[in-house]
């Protein structure tokens, strides 16, 4: 079995006059739930071997949090997933089927209808995803990733 990580970062701030949706940081709620989440993973046996985030400032301060508690591992800047559909995302995780955990760190909607679409087959089935909320999925190993392959082990948020 292969496990995936979904976790979608933590609270941002609001977009300031000028800014983009992109350069958005974390939130102090957002500091504090990120390192929540390492906590977690640590303490439920879900580190990751590998990270593929998206580009989104957010997202990376949300991984910065979560590894400094966790400990640090590969972390690949994955472009494709900031607005990405689930198919997009599927894609993505394809390229990385040798890596036994892989965490995928982005955004909703894409990532709770993924969750969604791995575990029963359907993108509707998803009831949300909150900021730093981790759904974890179970794959076969030699299994491609396609609707209804995955089995849900554990959904937490802080």
């Amino acid at each position: 079995m292969r496990e995936i990580v979904l976790l979608r970062h933590a609270h941002a701030e609001s977009p300031q006059v000028g800014q983009t949706d992109a350069d958005r940081p974390l939130s102090a709620e957002g500091q504090a739930a990120a390192e929540a989440v390492g906590r977690w993973l640590v303490d439920n046996g879900h580190v990751p071997d590998c990270v593929l985030c998206s580009p989104a400032r957010r997202v990376r301060e949300t991984i910065e949090g979560v590894l400094r508690v966790t400990g640090y591992v590969d972390q690949r800047e994955e472009p494709g997933i900031y607005e990405a559909t689930p198919g997009q995302l599927i894609e993505i995780l394809d390229r990385y089927r040798d890596c036994g955990r892989v965490m995928l760190v982005g955004h909703n909607p894409g990532l709770e209808q993924l969750a969604a679409l791995l575990d029963s087959g359907q993108t509707g089935d998803y009831r949300g995803m909150p900021p730093a909320g981790v759904a974890v999925l179970r794959v076969p190993a030699t299994a491609a990733l396609e609707p209804g392959v995955a089995t849900f082990t554990n959904f937490w948020w802080p």
